[in-house]
């Protein structure tokens, strides 16, 4: 019988070891989205120096792609500023190609169940476990498991699989444990973070029938209107 892990416990087990000696952990964490980053950070920063990767090849339109980083480096902002931190972050280059040419050939399965989006997780956890590695980071992470709607078991099997490979310590999680998603939303709440209505790929959007036209003409106001602050 498979053994049901509890990666939330594990993360607390490890943090708890840090912090019993006095070190504080630098952790790269892969954030999907400003709004998955909020709980994250708000129960990390504590015990560890956190430098937030934002690499999602996925998210489509571009529009799209750049209104979510600019959320993520804002909310990042206002955060380190209230809570007196010195969050990093570190914003990709906008590159679907990546995207589409590990997914390509399943673009007809069902979001969230099928290899599609196990494929997606593996891409930018690899990335984010390289960019650990060349930063030096004790941990790589990802905050993709705070949302109910995310595989953990999955997301962490990919991690512990890429920490074999990688010369870089995988952090387990599931960060929506002990009310950690709904903590999330009131912090974007707090915050007055931008909440996404889909996960970001071609493939999901369309499943949910989702307007591009109006996505691409929200992302371009909101681009005027940060513009002008």
């Amino acid at each position: 019988m498979e053994q049901n892990i509890n990666y939330n416990r594990e993360q607390e087990q490890l943090i708890k070891q840090y912090r019993d000696v006095g070190i504080r952990p630098k952790i790269l964490v892969h954030s999907c989205c400003a709004p998955c980053s909020t709980y994250v950070l708000e129960k990390l920063v504590k015990d560890a120096d956190i430098i937030i990767y934002f690499y999602n090849p996925n998210i489509h339109p571009k529009e799209e792609y750049e209104r979510r980083r600019r959320a993520q480096a804002a909310f990042i902002h206002k955060f380190n500023e209230q809570c007196n931190t010195d969050v990093q972050f570190i914003p990709e280059r906008y590159m679907p190609k990546e995207f589409f040419s590990a997914t390509k050939d399943f673009a007809e399965e069902k979001e969230g169940t099928g290899k599609r989006c196990a494929l997606c997780y593996e891409l930018r956890m690899e990335e984010t476990a390289q960019k650990a590695y060349s930063l030096s980071c004790d941990f790589f992470a990802s905050a993709l498991t705070l949302s109910p709607k995310k595989n953990s078991k999955k997301i962490n099997q990919i991690g512990l699989e890429l920490e074999r490979i990688y010369d870089v310590f995988y952090l387990p999680s599931d960060f929506k444990k002990n009310n950690g998603y709904k903590r999330s939303i009131e912090l974007c709440a707090e915050y007055a973070v931008y909440r996404q209505c889909y996960c970001g790929c071609v493939f999901a959007a369309k499943e949910q029938g989702i307007d591009f036209k109006t996505i691409i003409a929200n992302a371009k106001r909101d681009a005027a209107y940060t513009k002008k602050e």
